[in-house]
């Protein structure tokens, strides 16, 4: 049974939440998931948190009602299909899908920094990305536009979805049975939540507010701080990225 809510946050309490989407409250952790990588919209949500924070939940008060392997199951096959979606998007769109004002969300520079770590680990970026935030939203479109072999492509995907969606949301489920921070998530689940979804929407707004404030500044230095046709086709990899032993030391040498 869920604990009754605080009067600290009470819009921010589990029960307040899983009772409002009643039960589709793990199609909406589902959704989620699915959106970070299969609809551009990473930035806005706190992807690794909400897997360990669903996996506590599920053992702390079974707050979607089925057992630990089917909600590991269904996060990992969202984060598989949002990979899909991401790699159809840049595979079907093409280099237009970088060509973007900048705004501080879809940046040139979130592509490059994406670029940079296929450039260092070849295609198991796919894998590692799901770890690293702005580079997992990003890392499908990248690969879908540089035509990485859709087969590799998604082996990859399947495996980098299984250890990070199923992986962390059992991680939270185990650590569970340490009784301090089973209470702790009982007793200070709204707090935990603010903390997550505060401290996301404060980075993702500093980034945002950042980022337009540069490129303001650029524009009115008489800097182009659009990116154009011919600048989207130069940030596409080269087919022979993705087929890379990765630069594990970091020295240029694969």
């Amino acid at each position: 049974m869920l604990h009754a809510p605080t009067a600290l946050i009470p819009w921010l309490d589990p029960q307040t939440i899983i009772g409002a989407a009643g039960p589709w409250a793990l199609l909406v952790v589902c959704f989620i998931i699915f959106a970070e990588t299969g609809l551009l919209v990473g930035f806005l949500l706190p992807g690794d948190t909400l897997l360990i924070i669903a996996g506590l939940l599920t053992h702390t008060s079974n707050v979607f009602g089925v057992n630990i392997w089917v909600v590991s199951l269904l996060i990992a096959l969202s984060a598989f299909i949002g990979g899909e979606v991401g790699y159809v998007i840049g595979h079907k769109g093409g280099p237009a899908v970088f060509e973007r004002k900048e705004s501080g969300l879809f940046s040139r520079k979130n592509v490059e920094r994406t670029n940079a770590f296929f450039e260092r680990f070849g295609g198991l970026t796919v894998i590692l990305a799901r770890f690293v935030p702005i580079v997992r939203t990003f890392a499908p479109v990248a690969a879908g536009v540089g035509h990485m072999p859709w087969r590799r492509y998604s082996l990859y995907n399947f495996i980098g979805a299984m250890i990070w969606g199923f992986g962390l949301t059992m991680v939270g489920y185990l650590i569970a049975y340490i009784p301090w921070i089973r209470h702790l998530v009982v007793e200070y689940i709204d707090i935990i939540l603010l903390i997550a979804v505060g401290g996301t929407a404060l980075v993702t707004l500093w980034h945002y507010f950042s980022e337009r404030h540069k490129a303001k500044k650029a524009a009115a230095a008489g800097e182009d701080v659009v990116t154009d046709h011919e600048e989207a086709e130069d940030l596409v990899l080269d087919a022979d990225v993705f087929d890379r032993a990765p630069d594990l030391d970091g020295d240029g040498k694969h």
